[in-house]
């Protein structure tokens, strides 16, 4: 089975074996997020997600930029949050199908390839991916309180788990912009990289990823990320009922084959 094609240029499609990898496409505004980016990105995020044969999602950018943030410019427009909106009925806000919380529930893992500034919506995607690796010259701006807006995807959730509660006030109140030293020195990315190599290294790990169990893989995420809401006996009785099911599967049975015949597993996801 295979993803299917991006049904806008803004954001591209490529799978190699087990992996995807979606580049935003608008580099001439360093990948700030049009309305059909962020359509379009929600729908290959879920769809990802549901297609077996996919194992690891890559995130990155075209050029000089991870992402700039929602499009502004669009915003005057008639795009996102557009004035013009005013004449627009009013309703509760929904996010259920935007990319943060999609992103957020998503169970395949995902790594965020910073090639470049990730501002705003573009630094809490990147806070969103389970591991960041970051090229020399990518940046986290996190100057929202200079535009009068907040961390408005997840951001203000996200940092202050990461890092710490006072290094994320230093921060967002400061309207900091890191470098990518200053970024892996804070463990706000996993490793820093020579541009050149950004993406040779995303593909290497990635790869290394996809080799492993991906039901196993893919369980440990989800019990990561809800056992941020639980407590610990409860997580401990929650992953108990997952592991019968792993225990039962043919890939437990390669597991421990390869194990014993001293040789690399071949996973199937069954």
């Amino acid at each position: 089975m295979a993803i299917s094609q991006s049904s806008t240029a803004e954001l591209l499609v490529n799978q190699e074996g087990h992996i995807l990898t979606l580049t935003l496409n608008r580099p001439d505004r360093l990948n700030a997020i049009s309305r059909p980016m962020l359509k379009e990105l929600s729908s290959k995020l879920a769809e990802a997600n549901q297609d077996p044969e996919i194992r690891v999602i890559i995130l990155t950018g075209t050029g000089r930029g991870f992402c700039a943030g929602l499009d502004l410019v669009d915003s005057q427009s008639g795009g996102i949050g557009s004035k013009d909106s005013s004449d627009q009925p009013r309703q509760l806000f929904n996010l259920r199908e935007a990319p943060i919380t999609v992103m957020w529930n998503l169970d395949k893992p995902v790594i965020a390839a910073v090639n470049g500034g990730a501002a705003g919506y573009g630094m809490d995607l990147a806070l969103l991916a389970d591991i960041r690796i970051a090229g020399e010259s990518a940046k986290m701006a996190a100057v929202m309180v200079k535009r009068n807006i907040v961390p408005e995807s997840g951001g203000t959730w996200l940092l202050p788990r990461l890092i710490g509660w006072a290094k994320a006030a230093e921060i967002y109140y400061r309207g900091r912009t890191l470098t990518a030293r200053e970024s892996l020195e804070m463990g706000l990315v996993n490793t820093v990289v020579p541009d050149d190599q950004l993406m040779p290294t995303a593909m290497e790990w990635a790869r290394e990823i996809a080799a492993n169990a991906p039901m196993a893989v893919q369980t440990t995420k989800r019990m990561m990320r809800m056992g941020l809401d639980e407590s610990f006996d409860t997580m401990v009785d929650h992953i108990m009922g997952h592991l019968a099911g792993l225990f039962a599967s043919e890939d437990f049975k390669e597991g421990v084959r390869s194990f014993m015949e001293k040789r690399q597993p071949k996973f199937t996801g069954r």
